[in-house]
């Protein structure tokens, strides 16, 4: 398990939190020298960058924006008098794609994968309210022993240059904000939930692990502030009568308050939102308290102009108003674990998450978006001798995007692979464990699943078995059978479903991607491939399908923004598919989607409709 704490960082009467972010020194190691000359201790020079951000986009040298190697950070801070005599800690809410934290000159802490939290230890003899400086060394070189996967080649000029194995950008640096935090000696460390849901009652079930003794009591608070339960021990079940339900596009929180105490002595405190939902699969049904519900959403990036992958709170907020104007109601976090404040609102707003693991680039490909979308295989990648090496850095991965976001009810499903190559059994052990580790770690159980590209057909997968729901990435139209061939794309998109229905697997299914890239300034009549007027075909066929097969229960459009890839003859400036513009504005097709998905009912094709 775990060593560290993946607690969001709050502010209560025992802990404190506070943001770092701001603007940061910052050093590009063009030549290799950090390490050598120290600058573990202090950079040179007087740059600056934001942080949280990308570092890619500010800078008008495009040396600066396709580097590959180190880069460096530095800041002060000082340690609060009201944390001394505490633990403290630097917490890190990503660092893409490794770092190494070093704290007045000692290293205090690493860490690999660019995409969920990490803690770096403040030594004791740093708190006390002197001044302290903090550099982080960030690498964003790309192997294929971490996730996502990829390579890095040097070109015939010496510099190093990234070859993903995905198709989106390899943006990287501090893209998420860093926190300066406190924890008592004794504190709480953890809290698992669990629920049961019965008509309006409901109970949920709670284990807390603390980091010393203690007696552990926690009470339930409603939206008005009113306790309505009260249990102690570290461990239990609360019963509720006529609970206020979490719903889809409906949510309740209520508050879930803890406390560690010894005798009359708080020794911690920590407060953490809950939504009473319970999530099962029936058959080819996926039920969120016991309703039918048919997913309407998208693929999604976070990807925005000048910042790349770094959280942007203004963004966020615009992409959720745009979700609910469209009428959807999910998102798949493709291709990794996002920022935990989007996770945060989607429990406010009642979205259902498929939280995705960087498992992205399992499929040796640099033109991997065409080679998956056409059906091209990879049939050696999980037989290398590196595949031990990659596996375990899959498994740390699942590990702390469990630990990191059991507890938010929008989470309703878990992503643990995109797009990986399956038409081998070479793959099967692989997956067996990495699905098993997933069900073993979630205390809720949620249903599992991975992204599978049109290589992973009905005929060759050799994983089938192992998701409790399928979720398809499917391009006919556009990768295949585009333009005026899209007749014979829609014949051969039916076929495929024919054979998945020939299976009987008795599982849902839902659409995890599927469009056309789209030039928002393009219009054609007739249409052409890339025109607003084709897009609009695309869907119009793709529907179609959807609507043919019952046990389809979902669509997750790909993707909901245009969005930065590495640039190459097949990308206009990036990925077009979005159904907006990655300035967040609509394409023609987002009023066609969204005419459909406010028709459609939340327990849409389901046989249990009342």
């Amino acid at each position: 398990m775990l060593e560290y704490s993946l607690l969001y960082p709050i502010s209560t009467s025992t802990r404190c939190a506070m943001k770092l972010d701001g603007m940061w020194k910052f050093r590009i190691d063009f030549d290799g020298i950090g390490e050598k000359e120290g600058w573990f201790a202090g950079l040179p020079g007087n740059e600056m960058i934001p942080v949280p951000a990308s570092f890619q986009d500010f800078y008008t040298d495009k040396d600066i924006r396709e580097f590959t190697g180190d880069v460096w950070y530095e800041t002060d801070f000082v340690v609060p008098a009201a944390m001394k005599g505490s633990c403290v800690f630097l917490r890190f809410g990503a660092a893409a794609h490794r770092a190494a934290v070093y704290i007045n000159g000692k290293k205090a802490g690493e860490h690999e994968g660019g995409f969920l939290p990490f803690l770096a230890a403040v030594p004791e003899e740093a708190v006390s309210g002197s001044l302290c400086k903090v550099v982080v060394k960030v690498n964003n070189e790309l192997t294929e022993t971490n996730i996502p996967c990829g390579c890095t080649k040097v070109l015939k000029n010496g510099k190093k240059i990234s070859k993903p194995y995905f198709d989106f950008y390899n943006y990287s640096g501090l893209n998420r904000s860093v926190w300066l935090m406190s924890l008592p000696k004794a504190s709480i460390f953890d809290i698992d939930l669990t629920y049961s849901v019965s008509g309006c009652d409901a109970e949920i079930g709670y284990s807390v692990r603390t980091t010393g003794d203690g007696d552990v009591s926690l009470s339930l608070f409603d939206e008005d502030g009113k306790k309505v339960a009260e249990a102690s021990g570290s461990s239990g079940i609360i019963k509720l009568s006529d609970a206020h339900l979490w719903q889809v596009r409906d949510a309740y929180l209520y508050r879930f308050s803890v406390r560690l105490s010894s005798g009359d002595v708080l020794l911690d405190t920590y407060d953490l939102p809950v939504g009473i939902r319970e999530v099962r699969i029936e058959g080819t049904e996926i039920l969120i308290n016991g309703r039918p519900v048919y997913f309407k959403g998208f693929g999604k990036h976070e990807d925005s102009d000048i910042v790349g992958r770094g959280f942007n709170i203004g963004v966020m907020k615009r992409d959720f108003e745009l979700m609910k104007w469209i009428g959807a109601n999910s998102f798949r976090t493709s291709h990794y674990p996002y920022d935990e404040e989007v996770y945060r609102l989607a429990d406010r707003e009642g979205f259902l998450i498929i939280d995705e693991v960087p498992a992205v680039g399992l499929f040796e490909s640099l033109a991997n978006f065409l080679d998956a979308g056409t059906g091209k295989g990879a049939r050696s990648f999980f037989s290398k001798p590196t595949t031990p090496v990659l596996l375990k850095a899959h498994l740390r991965a699942v590990e702390e995007m469990i630990a990191r976001d059991k507890n938010h009810p929008s989470v309703i499903a878990w992503s643990l692979m995109n797009e990986p190559e399956t038409s081998e059994e070479n793959c099967v052990p692989y997956f067996t464990e990495v699905f098993n580790t997933a069900r073993e770690l979630d205390p809720q159980k949620r249903p599992r699943t991975f992204a599978m590209e049109v290589s992973s057909s009905p005929e060759k997968c050799q994983c089938i078995h192992l998701p409790d729901f399928l979720a398809l990435n499917r391009y006919y139209g556009w990768y295949i059978k585009g333009g005026y061939e899209i007749s014979d794309a829609e014949i051969m998109f039916r076929e495929e479903m024919d054979k998945w229905k020939a299976l009987n697997l008795n599982k849902p299914f839902i659409f995890s991607e599927y469009g056309a890239d789209t030039y928002p300034a393009e219009h054609k009549l007739p249409s052409v491939m890339w025109s607003q007027e084709y897009q609009n075909e695309v869907f119009e066929m793709l529907h179609r399908v959807f609507d043919s097969y019952d046990f389809v229960k979902g669509e997750q459009a790909w993707a909901f923004a245009d969005f930065q890839t590495t640039e190459g003859l097949m990308r206009v400036n990036g990925n077009r598919k979005g159904i907006f513009t990655r300035e967040r504005q609509p394409k023609e097709v987002a009023f066609l989607i969204k005419k459909r998905w406010d028709s459609l009912p939340l327990d849409y094709k389901s046989e249990k409709r009342v």
